[in-house]
């Protein structure tokens, strides 16, 4: 699944354009390297998303077979790391 659908979809950001923003500002790491809209996501990867408060870490757990998952359900698609 691509980067920008699954951020949406898994509800770490709101909308899919948000995160092509983000995407193309550089705030979106994948792997410790900078993601482009089109990268593809696999289980146990680490995006790391920047923001201007600091940068939050996540890991992926599952991808998601629909478009978008209930946001009770967010815990079984990505788990937030602690630094």
């Amino acid at each position: 699944m691509r980067i920008d659908k699954y951020l949406s979809g898994v509800n770490l950001v709101k909308r899919r354009t948000v995160a092509q923003d983000m995407l193309k500002s550089g705030v979106v790491f994948l792997n410790g390297q900078p993601a482009k809209a089109s990268r593809e996501v696999k289980v146990g990867d680490k995006i790391e998303i920047r923001y201007l408060k600091g940068s939050r870490l996540y890991e992926v757990l599952k991808i998601p077979q629909t478009k978008t998952v209930p946001k009770s359900a967010k815990d079984e698609y990505v788990k937030e790391l602690t630094r």
